[in-house]
């Protein structure tokens, strides 16, 4: 069976005529076309109206041919302009979507050219067979769903049609193995045939290969290439973390000089300790809530970077180049660079820059991020240095999770893609799972089809989400004076007009909503350049009650771990909880019916607190489990008392001071890792820290952004780490339930049950 004939049942043709149903001439002849269409295998919807066809295009985006009524729009003032809109809508989910007009030959002269450069061609339903008129939209339809599906995910459901007798890997032989167990039988019916049937072998040379980049999957890196606005494009099916592997392993060896951004992935710097890198920082700026911000524009000069070489303990000659940047863009707060200018400005220092994208593949499929992704469509200059950007398709765009992207602009050092694929081959498995690769596939054919739509809709649904948030906060002022809610982050005012105020369109279409402008207090950096960084806004942090302006705590507050807690008994898993704040992303994937659950639930956590409601009620599975801790008491008592906790420990303001200098590095982190290696380690409790030097890296999670490196010496300039990372353990013991992920520390009772934080460093002698 062919791919299409595997299709035509999920996309549908649509009817718009107002004779449909009817008992007219013209619509006899309609019924008699969809019953031809329906012996075709084709399905149909039917609209009356122009309202109906409109609806029926935005709930169904499989559309595969549309035939217009011109009656219901020469027939009606306001019909041209709907259809217009109609025509439009189908153009934005899909270009190639074939469009009929339905009219008789009366009508060739009404028909205006912009509407006529729309559609395919006319369809005259009293004058032509039902059977002809049937074979005419098949026909359509055939040819756009054979150009519907990308290369490999084509090649992928025209081979799961075969139904093959399997002789090679995997040993399931496309499902057939699971049926021969009662769980097997449970595992196939969950995950359904067609899943199964395409976990195939690389073997099958129909669908090409990912370890030599031939076939069906050469070709569609190639059309992501075009798509995402690169030279080469890789698929990745192991996530970023080994995208960024791969990318160090192709650049990096051991001695090299590295800028990382210290404000970069764990899997960054698991990939300096492979490849012995020497890595030298780039500081990130941090605002008074302890939002991380971006690497301020004065830490990419070349001063700065050759200031930063001759401090460098592990650099013995400062002369030498270092062979990449590394930046994250965006943040995992939602802060976006002007790529054009860093590009240029680290272009100066180094010959090949890498954009660790993760969050942010998307970007360049709306104008509103215009210049400030890694691939943009600004100039190429002659001598601008090779970028390459790492991007987590599975993120936020539709892709199946370990879905990553490498892309690369080859420029003033030339990337050699069969010397590239030594370093691709030495992180991807030979037997990778081919539903990941197809989903890059669709990933990138949706974006290339319907790109912009789908980034503005998440846009507006972001923005619709903030407003509405400022519009609870006013209501809930005008009721009761001083009364509280949540706030959203970003700027107060756009212009003179406070942004609660601005028009959807505005906040949609403008960065100037957005533009991290110097001086402003609202995001809390200083100095920054004008149009350096940009807030992007379908990243949403959420403000909790206790933190003022100025990094000051309160009297009263709302650790943001409490918040978070409460909204995950109501199934709503936010992204990362920082003290004060947390996250929620705005993906294609959301709808307005997501984002006013979690208003909702906001208001009713409210709605709690301010009722002192006892947390058997708030959240009753964490008092069973510690009934001594939170049985008779309150969610504000609960809330108080953390709040008091983390002023007496003063864990933001050590956060803060943890990262305004970083710790001495005692040795390179590959160095610290052979010792571990050799089990020259031992655990130490962090009270003990001092004067030792860590064998593992330290990363709170999420986002997983590292703390301390191994390496890195525990010395004075790390006194306010190991009093945030004792404030932590304090607390976890305080308030058990609400601890805290961190990575690279271990954590253990003491005699008391009370938990103690633990760190592997290097033996003395080691």
């Amino acid at each position: 069976m062919e791919k299409v004939d595997l299709l035509l049942k999920k996309f549908p043709v649509l009817i718009i005529d107002k004779e449909v149903g009817s008992d007219s001439p013209s619509g006899r002849k309609l019924n008699a076309i969809i019953a031809c269409l329906k012996n075709m295998n084709l399905q149909v919807i039917v609209a009356s109206s122009l309202d109906d066809g409109t609806a029926s295009l935005s709930s169904n985006p499989a559309i595969s041919c549309v035939l217009l009524d011109w009656d219901l729009i020469s027939l009606s003032d306001v019909a041209p302009h709907q259809v217009g809109g109609i025509l439009h809508h189908v153009r934005l989910l899909n270009p190639e979507v074939p469009v009929f007009l339905v009219a008789e030959r009366s009508s060739l002269g009404s028909v205006p050219l912009e509407v006529l450069r729309e559609c395919r061609g006319y369809i005259w339903v009293l004058e032509d067979t039902a059977d002809f008129i049937a074979g005419r939209i098949e026909y359509a339809v055939r040819q756009y769903l054979n150009e519907l599906l990308p290369p490999f995910f084509s090649a992928l459901v025209e081979f799961s049609g075969l139904h093959e007798y399997s002789w090679h890997t995997p040993g399931h032989a496309g499902g057939t193995a699971f049926m021969k167990s009662a769980v097997g039988r449970a595992f196939h019916g969950f995950f359904g045939e067609e899943l199964l049937r395409s976990d195939l072998s690389v073997s099958v040379t129909d669908t090409g290969s990912l370890l030599d980049h031939s076939g069906p999957v050469g070709k569609a890196e190639k059309f992501a290439a075009k798509v995402f606005g690169a030279d080469q494009t890789y698929f990745v099916v192991s996530g970023s973390s080994a995208s960024n592997h791969i990318v160090l392993h192709s650049i990096v060896n051991s001695g090299d000089i590295v800028l990382v951004d210290r404000n970069c992935h764990k899997s960054m710097n698991y990939a300096l300790t492979m490849t012995g890198a020497i890595p030298v920082y780039l500081v990130p700026s941090r605002n008074p809530r302890g939002i991380i911000g971006p690497v301020h524009q004065d830490e990419l000069t070349p001063e700065t970077i050759r200031a930063k070489l001759e401090a460098s303990p592990l650099v013995k000659d400062p002369n030498q180049k270092p062979v990449l940047a590394v930046l994250t863009n965006s943040t995992y707060d939602g802060l976006c660079y002007d790529t054009e200018y860093t590009t240029q400005l680290l272009g100066k220092s180094v010959d090949r820059i890498l954009y660790d994208e993760a969050w942010y593949a998307y970007a360049r499929f709306n104008p509103l991020y215009s210049g400030r992704f890694a691939m943009h469509r600004g100039k190429r200059l002659g001598n601008n240095p090779t970028v390459y950007a790492v991007q987590s398709s599975h993120k936020l765009l539709a892709a199946l999770s370990q879905a990553s992207m490498i892309h690369i602009r080859s420029d003033r050092k030339p990337v050699n893609p069969s010397l590239f694929n030594e370093s691709f081959m030495m992180h991807t498995s030979t037997s990778p799972l081919y539903t990941i690769i197809a989903s890059l596939d669709v990933s990138s054919k949706m974006m290339h089809d319907s790109g912009h739509v789908l980034t503005t809709e998440t846009i507006q649904e972001a923005v619709d989400f903030r407003q509405e948030m400022l519009r609870i906060g006013q209501s809930l002022a005008m009721q009761k004076e001083e009364n509280w809610w949540f706030k959203t982050w970003q700027t107060d005012a756009v212009g003179d007009t406070p942004f609660g105020s601005v028009k959807p369109g505005l906040l949609e279409t403008s960065t100037d909503a957005w533009i991290l402008h110097p001086g402003e207090t609202w995001h809390g950096y200083d100095n920054l350049k004008e149009d350096y960084c940009m807030l992007d806004p379908i990243k949403v942090t959420i403000l909790t009650p206790g933190v003022d302006d100025d990094g000051q705590l309160e009297d009263q507050g709302i650790p943001a771990s409490l918040v978070s807690s409460f909204l995950e008994t109501l199934g709503i898993i936010v992204e990362k909880t920082e003290l004060y704040s947390f996250l929620v992303l705005f993906s294609m994937g959301l709808t307005r019916g997501k984002w006013s659950s979690l208003a909702t639930a906001l208001l009713n956590f409210k709605e709690l607190y301010d009722a002192e409601t006892p947390m058997a009620e708030v959240l009753p599975e964490l008092v069973k489990e510690y009934p001594k801790h939170y049985e008779n008491i309150t969610i504000q008592a609960i809330a108080q008392a953390m709040h008091q906790a983390i002023k007496e420990a003063d864990i933001l303001g050590n956060l803060q001071q943890a990262f305004e200098k970083l710790p001495e590095p005692a040795m390179l982190p590959s160095k610290a890792y052979e010792e571990l290696v050799r089990g020259n380690v031992e655990r130490v409790a962090v009270k003990d820290l001092k004067g030792r030097t860590l064998a593992v890296q330290v990363v709170p999670y999420p986002p997983g952004i590292p703390l301390l490196m191994p390496g890195e010496r525990f010395g004075n300039d790390t006194e306010a780490i190991g009093k945030y990372l004792l404030g932590l353990q304090d607390f976890d013991a305080r308030f058990p339930g609400f601890g805290h992920d961190i990575h690279g520390v271990e954590v253990e009772p003491d005699e008391n049950g009370n938990p103690i934080y633990y760190i592997y460093c290097l033996t003395e002698k080691g």
